[in-house]
């Protein structure tokens, strides 16, 4: 079931004695062919985890990357039905790597929260991180997803203190995702030490795996902030490749550059060491 994926993939990256790869693509960006091709090369060079993006004409939390990568998909007329059937195509071949739609409240809102959880858990995805949607809101949909087993992932940050995290733990299942800086996507990294004591706070209340991210770029910041947390993010650097393959005139070559940084960031987090 969905949340077991989550925790059967936590699992095997503690028992190897490291942090997993959290990583992010917009669907759709720059077509959905190529998403998938870029699905595909994450998980083939190290992705642990991948966060699907679902574009949304008010990203507020996401920086310039994202969002610019939200308005293309959006202009190729992506849909939040197209980001589903990209994960069930995904999910024909690879029943192992946890997938988890990343977006905003009211896309979700408008399908229906039981019709969402339904066709999401039809698709094969793991859980959600809504992040315009608080815990104190999230009641429908969490019981919505009890149905499905579908995982209600939530944000913290530097300023979440032990009160309200034990409020943004309740309900909350599959991980954490711990938000390093104060800002949008893609802003400046955090030095680990300065969060350290939040990420062990985060760990100690909610009882689940803490994945740090925003401003994460290379895989000697991802080796660095793997010392404190289970886990590390990284997604407007990934959404940069396709990007920067687009402007070129060249994207058929997003799912390699993908898989490149994917590989830089798993091998940091592997010791450096290739597999």
């Amino acid at each position: 079931m969905p949340t077991s994926r989550i925790v059967t993939r936590f699992d095997k990256v503690k028992a190897e004695g490291r942090a997993a790869l959290v990583s992010y693509l917009m669907a759709g960006d720059p077509d959905l062919e190529t998403s998938y091709q870029a699905l595909c090369a994450l998980r083939d060079n190290g992705a642990d985890l991948i966060e699907l993006g679902a574009p949304f004409t008010d990203p507020m939390a996401d920086g310039p990357a994202i969002q610019k990568a939200a308005l293309r998909a959006l202009a190729n007329k992506t849909t939040l039905n197209d980001v589903l059937a990209l994960a069930k195509r995904f999910r024909e071949e690879d029943q192992e790597t946890p997938l988890i739609l990343m977006g905003y409240a009211n896309p979700v809102h408008t399908t229906g929260y039981e019709e969402f959880a339904a066709a999401a858990a039809d698709a094969g995805i793991d859980g959600t991180i809504l992040v315009d949607l608080p815990p104190e809101e999230d009641q429908p949909i969490r019981d919505a997803y009890a149905e499905h087993e579908l995982s209600v992932i939530r944000l913290a940050t530097p300023t979440t203190n032990e009160a309200r995290m034990a409020k943004v733990a309740e309900g909350a299942s599959g991980f954490l995702y711990y938000v390093a800086v104060a800002g949008v996507t893609g802003a400046g990294s955090a030095d680990p030490e300065d969060i350290r004591a939040g990420v062990e706070m985060a760990q100690r209340v909610s009882g689940l795996p803490v994945c740090v991210g925003f401003g994460i770029k290379t895989g000697e910041q991802a080796a660095a902030m793997a010392k404190i947390a289970d886990g590390v993010v990284v997604g407007s650097a990934f959404v940069e490749q396709a990007r920067l393959a687009t402007v070129s005139k060249t994207p058929q070559i997003i799912a390699e550059k993908m898989g490149e940084l994917a590989l830089e960031l798993s091998t940091a987090l592997k010791g450096g060491v290739p597999t």
